[in-house]
Protein backbone atom coordinates (compact mmCIF):
# COMPACT_ATOMS: atom_id res chain seq x y z
CA UNK A 1 0.00 0.00 0.00
CA UNK A 2 1.41 3.59 -0.88
CA UNK A 3 -0.37 6.63 1.43
CA UNK A 4 0.07 9.55 -0.15
CA UNK A 5 0.06 13.25 1.61
CA UNK A 6 0.29 16.51 0.36
CA UNK A 7 3.11 19.20 1.56
CA UNK A 8 0.78 22.34 0.80
CA UNK A 9 1.58 25.20 -1.17
CA UNK A 10 4.06 26.93 0.66
CA UNK A 11 6.12 26.69 4.20
CA UNK A 12 4.79 23.97 7.24
CA UNK A 13 2.34 26.38 7.96
CA UNK A 14 0.04 25.19 5.68
CA UNK A 15 0.97 21.37 6.42
CA UNK A 16 -2.35 19.93 8.35
CA UNK A 17 -1.92 18.17 11.70
CA UNK A 18 -3.42 14.95 9.64
CA UNK A 19 -1.03 14.92 7.31
CA UNK A 20 1.71 14.90 10.38
CA UNK A 21 0.23 12.47 11.75
CA UNK A 22 0.25 10.49 8.48
CA UNK A 23 3.87 11.13 8.01
CA UNK A 24 5.02 9.72 11.62
CA UNK A 25 3.04 6.77 11.11
CA UNK A 26 5.45 5.44 8.52
CA UNK A 27 8.89 4.56 8.44
CA UNK A 28 9.50 3.73 5.07
CA UNK A 29 9.28 7.45 3.60
CA UNK A 30 9.63 8.93 0.15
CA UNK A 31 9.57 12.49 -1.39
CA UNK A 32 8.63 13.48 -5.09
CA UNK A 33 11.38 16.53 -4.47
CA UNK A 34 13.24 17.31 -1.34
CA UNK A 35 12.94 21.56 -3.15
CA UNK A 36 9.92 22.13 -1.20
CA UNK A 37 9.27 24.67 1.49
CA UNK A 38 8.04 22.11 3.94
CA UNK A 39 9.97 19.12 2.54
CA UNK A 40 11.60 19.26 5.96
CA UNK A 41 8.55 18.02 7.59
CA UNK A 42 9.02 14.33 5.80
CA UNK A 43 12.45 13.29 7.98
CA UNK A 44 14.00 10.46 7.12
CA UNK A 45 12.96 10.43 3.22
CA UNK A 46 14.30 9.10 -0.29
CA UNK A 47 13.95 11.83 -2.63
CA UNK A 48 13.45 11.58 -5.99
CA UNK A 49 15.41 14.85 -7.02
CA UNK A 50 18.63 12.80 -9.26
CA UNK A 51 16.18 11.36 -12.19
CA UNK A 52 15.02 15.28 -12.80
CA UNK A 53 18.49 15.72 -13.49
CA UNK A 54 19.32 12.20 -15.24
CA UNK A 55 16.22 11.78 -16.96
CA UNK A 56 15.74 12.24 -20.71
CA UNK A 57 12.31 13.76 -20.46
CA UNK A 58 9.46 13.70 -17.44
CA UNK A 59 7.89 10.65 -19.09
CA UNK A 60 10.83 8.75 -17.78
CA UNK A 61 11.25 10.52 -14.55
CA UNK A 62 7.19 10.01 -13.74
CA UNK A 63 7.87 6.57 -14.94
CA UNK A 64 11.60 5.27 -12.71
CA UNK A 65 9.15 7.27 -9.91
CA UNK A 66 5.78 5.20 -9.95
CA UNK A 67 8.22 1.72 -10.77
CA UNK A 68 10.78 2.53 -7.21
CA UNK A 69 7.42 3.07 -5.18
CA UNK A 70 5.68 -0.12 -6.25
CA UNK A 71 8.91 -2.23 -6.10
CA UNK A 72 9.20 -0.84 -2.15
CA UNK A 73 5.61 -1.22 -1.51
CA UNK A 74 6.07 -4.77 -2.50
CA UNK A 75 9.08 -4.86 -0.45
CA UNK A 76 7.57 -2.84 2.77
CA UNK A 77 4.14 -3.62 3.03
CA UNK A 78 3.00 0.13 3.43
CA UNK A 79 5.05 2.99 2.12
CA UNK A 80 4.37 7.24 2.66
CA UNK A 81 4.98 9.04 -0.66
CA UNK A 82 4.52 12.73 0.19
CA UNK A 83 4.17 15.34 -2.94
CA UNK A 84 4.12 19.16 -3.19
CA UNK A 85 0.53 21.20 -2.36
CA UNK A 86 -2.06 18.71 -3.10
CA UNK A 87 -1.72 15.09 -3.92
CA UNK A 88 -4.88 15.60 -6.37
CA UNK A 89 -4.05 18.55 -8.52
CA UNK A 90 -1.41 18.02 -11.25
CA UNK A 91 0.59 15.19 -9.87
CA UNK A 92 1.51 13.03 -12.76
CA UNK A 93 2.44 10.60 -10.50
CA UNK A 94 -0.06 10.12 -7.99
CA UNK A 95 -2.54 9.91 -11.07
CA UNK A 96 -0.57 6.86 -12.43
CA UNK A 97 0.00 5.06 -9.06
CA UNK A 98 -4.05 4.96 -8.79
CA UNK A 99 -4.32 3.63 -12.14
CA UNK A 100 -1.60 1.03 -11.47
CA UNK A 101 -3.05 -2.57 -10.62
CA UNK A 102 -0.39 -3.46 -8.33
CA UNK A 103 -0.17 -1.01 -6.14
CA UNK A 104 -3.22 0.13 -3.40
CA UNK A 105 -3.04 3.47 -2.67
CA UNK A 106 -4.43 5.45 0.02
CA UNK A 107 -4.62 9.56 -0.27
CA UNK A 108 -5.12 12.24 1.88
CA UNK A 109 -6.59 15.62 1.17
CA UNK A 110 -4.24 18.61 1.56
CA UNK A 111 -4.58 22.59 0.70
CA UNK A 112 -2.73 22.56 -2.74
CA UNK A 113 -1.43 25.97 -4.45
CA UNK A 114 -5.00 26.84 -5.76
CA UNK A 115 -6.59 28.12 -2.97
CA UNK A 116 -3.52 30.52 -2.54
CA UNK A 117 -3.76 31.78 -5.81
CA UNK A 118 -7.76 32.34 -5.85
CA UNK A 119 -7.21 34.49 -2.20
CA UNK A 120 -4.59 36.70 -3.72
CA UNK A 121 -6.55 36.99 -7.43
CA UNK A 122 -9.38 37.67 -5.21
CA UNK A 123 -11.55 35.57 -7.94
CA UNK A 124 -14.35 32.62 -7.56
CA UNK A 125 -12.84 29.99 -10.18
CA UNK A 126 -16.45 28.28 -10.46
CA UNK A 127 -17.78 31.35 -10.94
CA UNK A 128 -15.24 33.05 -13.49
CA UNK A 129 -15.12 29.13 -15.47
CA UNK A 130 -11.10 29.64 -14.65
CA UNK A 131 -9.60 26.27 -16.89
CA UNK A 132 -6.08 24.93 -15.34
CA UNK A 133 -3.85 24.13 -17.66
CA UNK A 134 -0.10 22.46 -17.63
CA UNK A 135 2.52 24.84 -18.62
CA UNK A 136 4.21 21.85 -20.09
CA UNK A 137 1.19 21.67 -22.34
CA UNK A 138 -0.08 24.88 -22.92
CA UNK A 139 -0.29 24.74 -26.52
CA UNK A 140 -2.03 21.67 -27.17
CA UNK A 141 -4.10 21.88 -23.56
CA UNK A 142 -5.39 25.56 -24.15
CA UNK A 143 -6.35 24.98 -27.74
CA UNK A 144 -10.28 25.06 -26.86
CA UNK A 145 -9.86 27.62 -24.32
CA UNK A 146 -10.32 31.21 -24.40
CA UNK A 147 -9.90 32.17 -20.79
CA UNK A 148 -9.37 32.33 -18.00
CA UNK A 149 -6.48 30.27 -17.57
CA UNK A 150 -4.40 29.51 -14.43
CA UNK A 151 -1.36 28.09 -15.76
CA UNK A 152 0.57 26.03 -13.48
CA UNK A 153 4.18 24.20 -13.72
CA UNK A 154 5.50 27.30 -14.95
CA UNK A 155 8.85 26.01 -13.21
CA UNK A 156 11.35 28.19 -15.59
CA UNK A 157 11.61 30.95 -17.66
CA UNK A 158 11.69 28.97 -20.60
CA UNK A 159 8.54 27.67 -19.82
CA UNK A 160 7.37 31.22 -19.82
CA UNK A 161 9.09 31.88 -23.45
CA UNK A 162 7.54 28.89 -25.01
CA UNK A 163 3.95 29.81 -23.85
CA UNK A 164 4.69 33.54 -24.46
CA UNK A 165 5.75 32.43 -27.89
CA UNK A 166 2.25 29.47 -28.36
CA UNK A 167 -0.15 32.48 -27.71
CA UNK A 168 1.74 35.37 -29.13
CA UNK A 169 -0.99 35.45 -32.20
CA UNK A 170 -4.03 35.08 -30.09
CA UNK A 171 -3.28 37.36 -27.34
CA UNK A 172 -6.38 39.79 -27.21
CA UNK A 173 -4.76 42.95 -27.73
CA UNK A 174 -2.33 43.76 -30.89
CA UNK A 175 -0.97 46.38 -29.07
CA UNK A 176 0.73 44.20 -26.13
CA UNK A 177 -1.58 45.64 -23.55
CA UNK A 178 -3.09 42.88 -22.98
CA UNK A 179 -1.86 41.37 -19.16
CA UNK A 180 -0.79 38.03 -17.40
CA UNK A 181 -0.54 38.12 -13.77
CA UNK A 182 2.74 36.19 -12.48
CA UNK A 183 2.07 33.97 -8.91
CA UNK A 184 5.53 33.59 -7.26
CA UNK A 185 5.98 31.69 -4.16
CA UNK A 186 2.65 32.70 -2.88
CA UNK A 187 2.67 32.36 1.02
CA UNK A 188 6.38 33.10 1.44
CA UNK A 189 8.02 36.03 2.41
CA UNK A 190 9.61 36.72 -0.97
CA UNK A 191 5.75 36.53 -2.05
CA UNK A 192 5.53 38.34 -5.65
CA UNK A 193 1.87 39.03 -7.56
CA UNK A 194 3.05 41.12 -10.63
CA UNK A 195 0.95 41.75 -13.51
CA UNK A 196 3.06 42.37 -16.38
CA UNK A 197 2.43 42.84 -20.37
CA UNK A 198 2.79 39.47 -22.51
CA UNK A 199 6.35 40.97 -24.05
CA UNK A 200 7.41 40.83 -20.13
CA UNK A 201 5.78 37.29 -19.17
CA UNK A 202 9.59 35.66 -19.57
CA UNK A 203 12.10 38.64 -18.67
CA UNK A 204 10.32 39.85 -15.03
CA UNK A 205 11.36 37.25 -12.52
CA UNK A 206 13.26 34.01 -12.19
CA UNK A 207 10.58 31.84 -12.51
CA UNK A 208 10.77 28.37 -10.38
CA UNK A 209 8.31 25.28 -9.20
CA UNK A 210 6.29 27.72 -7.02
CA UNK A 211 5.50 29.92 -10.13
CA UNK A 212 2.35 30.17 -12.02
CA UNK A 213 0.97 32.65 -14.13
CA UNK A 214 -3.02 33.48 -14.76
CA UNK A 215 -4.73 34.47 -18.37
CA UNK A 216 -7.50 36.33 -18.40
CA UNK A 217 -8.83 35.83 -22.05
CA UNK A 218 -7.21 35.22 -24.98
CA UNK A 219 -8.73 36.72 -28.23
CA UNK A 220 -8.56 32.57 -30.02
CA UNK A 221 -7.86 29.51 -28.57
CA UNK A 222 -3.74 28.63 -28.91
CA UNK A 223 -3.18 26.83 -32.17
CA UNK A 224 -6.81 25.80 -32.87
CA UNK A 225 -6.86 25.81 -36.41
CA UNK A 226 -3.68 23.31 -36.11
CA UNK A 227 -4.99 20.91 -33.57
CA UNK A 228 -8.98 20.68 -35.68
CA UNK A 229 -6.47 19.72 -38.84
CA UNK A 230 -4.68 17.35 -36.78
CA UNK A 231 -8.19 15.66 -36.16
CA UNK A 232 -9.15 15.57 -39.03
CA UNK A 233 -6.73 13.76 -40.68
CA UNK A 234 -7.12 10.84 -38.16
CA UNK A 235 -10.85 11.23 -38.71
CA UNK A 236 -10.16 10.82 -42.12
CA UNK A 237 -7.69 8.00 -41.56
CA UNK A 238 -10.57 5.86 -39.87
CA UNK A 239 -13.57 6.77 -41.15
CA UNK A 240 -12.95 7.41 -45.21
CA UNK A 241 -12.29 3.61 -46.95
CA UNK A 242 -9.98 5.65 -49.17
CA UNK A 243 -7.96 6.71 -46.61
CA UNK A 244 -7.77 3.42 -44.66
CA UNK A 245 -6.31 1.63 -47.83
CA UNK A 246 -3.41 4.00 -48.28
CA UNK A 247 -0.07 3.45 -47.36
CA UNK A 248 3.34 5.23 -46.99
CA UNK A 249 4.31 4.17 -50.27
CA UNK A 250 1.11 4.60 -52.17
CA UNK A 251 0.78 7.52 -51.37
CA UNK A 252 4.07 8.19 -52.69
CA UNK A 253 2.69 9.81 -56.32
CA UNK A 254 0.34 11.91 -54.32
CA UNK A 255 3.07 13.68 -52.09
CA UNK A 256 5.52 14.10 -54.96
CA UNK A 257 2.06 15.97 -57.07
CA UNK A 258 1.48 18.27 -54.44
CA UNK A 259 5.17 19.36 -54.05
CA UNK A 260 5.02 20.03 -57.25
CA UNK A 261 1.98 21.95 -57.25
CA UNK A 262 3.46 24.05 -54.55
CA UNK A 263 6.60 24.80 -56.93
CA UNK A 264 4.15 25.64 -59.26
CA UNK A 265 2.31 28.00 -56.93
CA UNK A 266 5.85 29.72 -56.15
CA UNK A 267 6.67 30.47 -59.52
CA UNK A 268 3.10 32.12 -60.72
CA UNK A 269 3.45 34.52 -57.05
CA UNK A 270 2.43 38.08 -58.29
CA UNK A 271 3.68 40.75 -55.76
CA UNK A 272 1.24 42.88 -57.59
CA UNK A 273 -1.21 40.24 -57.25
CA UNK A 274 -2.71 39.09 -53.67
CA UNK A 275 -4.92 36.21 -55.09
CA UNK A 276 -1.56 34.40 -56.28
CA UNK A 277 -0.84 34.14 -52.53
CA UNK A 278 -4.49 32.08 -52.14
CA UNK A 279 -3.26 29.84 -54.49
CA UNK A 280 0.03 29.08 -52.54
CA UNK A 281 -1.67 28.93 -49.48
CA UNK A 282 -3.58 25.98 -51.28
CA UNK A 283 -1.42 24.43 -52.02
CA UNK A 284 0.68 24.57 -49.34
CA UNK A 285 -2.35 22.86 -47.08
CA UNK A 286 -2.80 19.97 -49.61
CA UNK A 287 0.98 19.34 -48.89
CA UNK A 288 0.73 19.86 -45.03
CA UNK A 289 -1.80 17.10 -45.34
CA UNK A 290 -0.01 14.74 -47.02
CA UNK A 291 2.68 15.07 -43.97
CA UNK A 292 -0.64 14.43 -41.15
CA UNK A 293 -1.56 11.14 -43.76
CA UNK A 294 2.11 9.86 -43.12
CA UNK A 295 1.93 10.52 -39.31
CA UNK A 296 -1.33 9.40 -38.98
CA UNK A 297 -0.66 5.89 -40.47
CA UNK A 298 2.57 5.52 -38.21
CA UNK A 299 0.52 6.67 -35.01
CA UNK A 300 -2.31 3.68 -35.83
CA UNK A 301 0.82 1.39 -36.12
CA UNK A 302 2.50 2.19 -33.05
CA UNK A 303 5.88 3.72 -34.78
CA UNK A 304 5.54 7.97 -33.97
CA UNK A 305 2.93 11.05 -33.92
CA UNK A 306 2.57 14.31 -35.87
CA UNK A 307 4.13 15.49 -32.58
CA UNK A 308 7.24 13.45 -32.65
CA UNK A 309 7.78 14.62 -36.06
CA UNK A 310 7.57 18.57 -34.85
CA UNK A 311 9.59 17.76 -32.03
CA UNK A 312 12.34 16.19 -34.08
CA UNK A 313 12.16 19.24 -36.70
CA UNK A 314 12.01 21.34 -33.73
CA UNK A 315 14.75 20.06 -31.86
CA UNK A 316 17.39 19.66 -35.28
CA UNK A 317 16.99 23.41 -36.11
CA UNK A 318 18.12 24.50 -32.94
CA UNK A 319 21.01 22.20 -33.04
CA UNK A 320 21.99 23.08 -36.37
CA UNK A 321 21.90 26.90 -35.36
CA UNK A 322 24.32 27.28 -32.61
CA UNK A 323 24.73 31.02 -33.73
CA UNK A 324 21.26 31.27 -32.71
CA UNK A 325 20.58 29.66 -29.85
CA UNK A 326 23.58 29.26 -28.62
CA UNK A 327 25.79 32.44 -28.23
CA UNK A 328 28.26 31.47 -31.33
CA UNK A 329 28.91 33.73 -33.86
CA UNK A 330 28.43 33.56 -37.89
CA UNK A 331 31.94 33.30 -38.79
CA UNK A 332 32.19 29.88 -39.24
CA UNK A 333 28.09 29.24 -40.11
CA UNK A 334 29.01 26.45 -43.28
CA UNK A 335 32.10 24.85 -41.33
CA UNK A 336 29.84 24.30 -37.95
CA UNK A 337 26.35 23.49 -39.59
CA UNK A 338 28.43 20.51 -41.64
CA UNK A 339 29.86 19.03 -39.01
CA UNK A 340 26.48 19.06 -36.95
CA UNK A 341 24.94 17.26 -39.84
CA UNK A 342 27.66 14.83 -40.00
CA UNK A 343 27.75 14.29 -35.80
CA UNK A 344 24.24 13.68 -36.00
CA UNK A 345 24.66 11.31 -38.82
CA UNK A 346 27.55 9.22 -37.05
CA UNK A 347 25.19 9.34 -33.82
CA UNK A 348 22.16 7.72 -35.60
CA UNK A 349 24.57 5.06 -37.69
CA UNK A 350 23.96 6.79 -40.76
CA UNK A 351 26.23 6.69 -43.96
CA UNK A 352 28.84 9.89 -43.30
CA UNK A 353 30.50 9.97 -46.27
CA UNK A 354 30.81 13.05 -48.94
CA UNK A 355 27.66 12.06 -50.83
CA UNK A 356 25.31 10.95 -47.96
CA UNK A 357 22.23 12.93 -47.94
CA UNK A 358 21.72 13.06 -51.50
CA UNK A 359 18.33 11.78 -52.14
CA UNK A 360 18.88 8.72 -55.14
CA UNK A 361 14.66 9.47 -55.93
CA UNK A 362 14.96 13.49 -56.94
CA UNK A 363 14.73 14.16 -60.49
CA UNK A 364 18.27 13.14 -62.41
CA UNK A 365 18.72 17.09 -62.68
CA UNK A 366 18.53 18.17 -59.45
CA UNK A 367 20.60 14.84 -58.64
CA UNK A 368 23.94 15.27 -60.98
CA UNK A 369 24.02 19.06 -59.73
CA UNK A 370 23.20 17.73 -55.92
CA UNK A 371 26.45 15.02 -56.83
CA UNK A 372 28.47 17.71 -58.63
CA UNK A 373 28.06 20.18 -55.59
CA UNK A 374 29.09 17.37 -52.89
CA UNK A 375 32.14 15.82 -54.76
CA UNK A 376 33.52 19.51 -55.04
CA UNK A 377 33.21 19.85 -51.51
CA UNK A 378 35.13 16.64 -51.02
CA UNK A 379 37.71 17.73 -53.09
CA UNK A 380 37.14 15.61 -55.84
CA UNK A 381 35.73 17.81 -58.62
CA UNK A 382 33.95 15.77 -61.56
CA UNK A 383 35.07 16.89 -64.70
CA UNK A 384 32.66 15.05 -67.46
CA UNK A 385 33.41 15.92 -71.26
CA UNK A 386 31.00 18.61 -73.04
CA UNK A 387 31.10 17.87 -76.38
CA UNK A 388 29.07 18.88 -79.47
CA UNK A 389 25.58 16.94 -79.96
CA UNK A 390 26.59 15.99 -83.50
CA UNK A 391 29.13 13.66 -81.40
CA UNK A 392 27.18 11.60 -79.11
CA UNK A 393 26.67 8.22 -80.66
CA UNK A 394 25.81 6.07 -77.49
CA UNK A 395 23.94 6.47 -74.71
CA UNK A 396 26.71 6.83 -72.48
CA UNK A 397 27.69 10.11 -74.75
CA UNK A 398 24.39 11.41 -74.20
CA UNK A 399 24.40 11.04 -70.26
CA UNK A 400 28.08 12.58 -70.22
CA UNK A 401 26.81 15.87 -72.33
CA UNK A 402 23.83 16.27 -70.07
CA UNK A 403 26.24 16.16 -67.10
CA UNK A 404 28.57 18.52 -68.51
CA UNK A 405 25.40 20.74 -69.05
CA UNK A 406 25.05 20.55 -65.11
CA UNK A 407 28.59 21.42 -64.41
CA UNK A 408 28.07 24.57 -67.09
CA UNK A 409 25.16 25.28 -65.24
CA UNK A 410 26.78 24.87 -61.39
CA UNK A 411 29.46 27.03 -63.25
CA UNK A 412 27.34 30.26 -63.78
CA UNK A 413 25.12 29.89 -60.71
CA UNK A 414 22.49 28.59 -62.33
CA UNK A 415 20.19 25.97 -61.31
CA UNK A 416 19.80 23.53 -64.52
CA UNK A 417 16.00 22.31 -63.18
CA UNK A 418 15.11 26.08 -63.37
CA UNK A 419 16.88 26.88 -66.57
CA UNK A 420 15.51 23.65 -68.72
CA UNK A 421 12.14 24.34 -67.12
CA UNK A 422 12.26 28.10 -68.37
CA UNK A 423 13.60 27.04 -72.08
CA UNK A 424 11.01 24.27 -72.26
CA UNK A 425 7.83 27.64 -71.55
CA UNK A 426 9.16 29.56 -74.37
CA UNK A 427 9.07 26.36 -76.46
CA UNK A 428 5.91 25.40 -75.00
CA UNK A 429 4.55 28.89 -75.81
CA UNK A 430 5.33 29.04 -79.16
CA UNK A 431 4.21 25.43 -80.13
CA UNK A 432 0.61 26.70 -78.71
CA UNK A 433 0.91 29.99 -80.90
CA UNK A 434 1.56 28.31 -83.68
CA UNK A 435 -1.46 25.97 -82.85
CA UNK A 436 -3.80 28.95 -82.18
CA UNK A 437 -2.79 30.75 -85.88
Amino acid sequence: MVEIVGLGPAGSEYVSRHTLDRIAAHRHRWLRTAIHPSAHVVSDASTFDHLYESADSFDDVYHAIVETLVAAAHEHGEILYAVPGSPLVLERTVRELIADPRVRCVINPAIGFLEMAWARLGIDPVEERVTLIDGHMFATAATDVRGPMLVAHCHANWVLSEIKLAAEDTIDASNDECEVVILHHLGLPDERVVTVRWSELDRTLEADHLTSIYVPALATPVGRELISFHRLARTLREQCPWDREQTHHSLVTYLLEETHEVVDAILALDPEDPSTDEHLMEELGDLLYQIEFHAAIAEEEGRFTMGDVARGINDKLVRRHPHVFGGETSDDLVASWDAIKSAEKRAKGLDDGPFAGVPVSSGSLGYAAAVLKKAEKAGVPLSPNLTTVADLERLTDVGEHLLAVVAECRRRGLDPEVVLREVTNVHRANAEQRLRA
